[in-house]
Formats: structure tokens, sequence, C-alpha cells
């Protein structure tokens, strides 16, 4: 697919116009394309982490309520995903030769009609509100006015006139979206009160989600210059966001050796030796990392698995020591 299929640039001001060409049906593989897999333990993490938390406090949830939440959370940032998709490409910011994968920007290589995107991205949002009332029905307020909150982000993220992906705000509000109001709600829809105790803990999941997003904007500076999207990066430059990363990344890697060791014990050591093990590899590389375009898409590979594996790790601490708990 060529630059062709991307909006008319002599439309009037402020209204993209998507060409009037055929496009194909959207498939089930397209929208599980545009839903971008990859990216859900961004979501699954927090999930599991705010799940492991509460048994491991003792705070009772069933296993169709986990199953429930966990998939809000998916159909969540696939809405996300799909949103982003969708005005990336009617707008014209991201092209073929952005350094962007196949399954970063589906519009850019498959021919969906992206008005159909629009509405999946609006099904899997309704989907994922659906999934959190029948969780949290019996709760109480608490767990819907998370729900709410998180809702109204995932619109504003990317669809709001002035998208909060496209400001500097984007890191923080993602990372503790993500990071902390997940597991917030998780606990929440468990017995319907506010643990807002469980924050401090979701340290390492705000800071590693946040990094996914420097990663992003942080290798996109050149091309979101032009597009006018005023993000943290291109606030402060690769220079001195080169040091803000590189900051954050020591303290999510402290965090990730420190919590566990002080909340668990012996199993925090456990944790913390497979994170040393298992993530070499993708921290290794962003220790070196210097978010240049041309390395994004590995960078982006690195940072998604770094996350899988360090607060993966962490939330699968929490459950064997509920697990040990339950033996004990």
């Amino acid at each position: 697919m060529t630059n062709s299929l991307k909006r008319n640039r002599s439309a009037a001001p402020g209204i993209p116009e998507i060409p009037a060409i055929p496009y194909e049906r959207m498939t089930a593989a397209a929208a599980i394309r545009l839903a971008a897999v990859h990216t859900w333990p961004a979501a699954v993490c927090p999930a599991c982490f705010g799940i492991f938390w509460c048994l491991q406090r003792g705070i009772s949830m069933s296993p169709a309520q986990a199953v429930l939440l966990a998939a809000a959370c998916v159909l969540s940032q696939s809405s996300v995903n799909t949103l982003n998709d969708y005005v990336d490409f009617v707008s014209g910011t991201d092209s073929e030769a952005d350094n962007v994968e196949v399954n970063d920007s589906v519009l850019v290589y498959y021919r969906v009609n992206p008005r159909h995107a629009l509405a999946l991205g609006i099904i899997y949002l309704v989907s994922a509100a659906l999934c959190g009332v029948a969780a949290s029905w019996h709760s109480g307020p608490a767990p819907f006015i998370v729900g709410i909150l998180g809702g109204l982000t995932v619109l504003g993220y990317s669809v709001a006139p002035v998208p909060v992906a496209a400001l500097p705000l984007g890191e923080a509000v993602s990372g503790f979206v993500m990071g902390a109001l997940i597991p917030l709600g998780t606990a929440a829809a468990a017995d319907g009160k506010f643990h807002l105790e469980i924050i401090p803990e979701c340290l390492p999941l705000i800071l590693g989600i946040a990094l996914i997003m420097i990663s992003n904007n942080g290798s996109d500076i050149e091309k979101d210059i032009p597009a006018e999207r005023m993000t943290l990066p291109v606030l402060l430059g690769r220079g001195r966001t080169l040091i803000l990363y590189r900051s954050m990344l020591a303290a999510w890697i402290a965090l990730l050796c420190v919590q566990p060791l002080i909340r668990l014990g012996k199993i925090g050591f456990l944790s913390i030796l497979l994170t040393l093990i298992l993530g070499h590899r993708p921290f290794g590389f962003l220790i070196r990392a210097r978010l240049l375009p041309e390395d994004r898409i590995r960078q982006m590979k690195s940072i998604t698995g770094a996350n899988l594996v360090g607060n993966g790790l962490l939330a699968a601490a929490y459950a064997a020591s509920w697990l040990l708990q339950l033996k004990g």
C-alpha cells in the first residue's frame, strides 16, 4: 500500500478526507492486527498484578471475576491501539517510510476501511465496559468510578480534539492510568473499596509503561514535529529525553530488584533472579538505546519484552506468594 491511500491533503483545513477507493472488508485477522496483540502485556501485567495483590492480601476474587477484569483491560488496550491507528492514518502521521512495523500501523499496509477501524475501536471500548460491569456490578460505585476515568482516558488519548498522546502529558497519563488505575480498579472490583495503599507498589508498573511511551515518542521526534504533535520528547529534544529515559530505566530496574525482596521475601529473591536471567537481552538493549528512528522497531520490541519479563514476573511473584499462603 502506498501513500496514495492517505487522506487528500487538499481537503478543507481540519477536515480529513478519506479517499474514495475500494477497501478490503474488515476481517478477523485485520481486527486482531489492529488490536496489536504484542502490546497486550502492558495491560495484562497490571491486571494480573492487581488480581494477585488482592489474593495475596486475603481479598477474595472469583476466577470468573478475574477473567472478566483481565478481559476488560485487554479490550481497553485494543481500543487504544485501534483508535491510535485510525487517527494516525487519517491525519497522515504514519507512512511506510517511518520505521513502523506492519503490526504497529495496520492501516498503512492494509486496505481496511478506516471508518471500519474507527467502529472497531468503539466496539472494543464498549466490550471492555461490559466486561468491567459484569465483573463489578455487586461491588458498589468504587470500581465504576475508576472504570469511567479509564474509559474517558482511552477516548481522550486518541480522539479528543487535542489528543493526550500529542501532548507532553502522554507518558505520565499512560503510565499512571495503566500502571496504577488498572490495579486500583481491580482491587475496587473485588470488595468495593478504594485500596490506595496499592499505588506505591504499582511504581514499577507505572515506570515500565511510561517507558513504552517515551520509547515510541523519542523515536518519532522527527516526524512528530511537522505533524505538530507536542510530545514530551519533542519538547525536551533527544538529548534531554535520553537523560530522562535512562533515569527512569534505572529507577525501574532498581524497583524490580528491591520491591519483591522487601514485600515478598524469598519468593521476591527468586523473582529478581529470574528477571535478571530472562531480561538480560531486552534490558541490555534498552540500557544502550539511543532512541533513533532507525532503531524504532527493535526499541519497541525490547521495551515490550522488558515489560513482559519485569512487570510480568513481579505479578507472578505475588501469585506465588499467594499460593504459598494457601499451602501454609
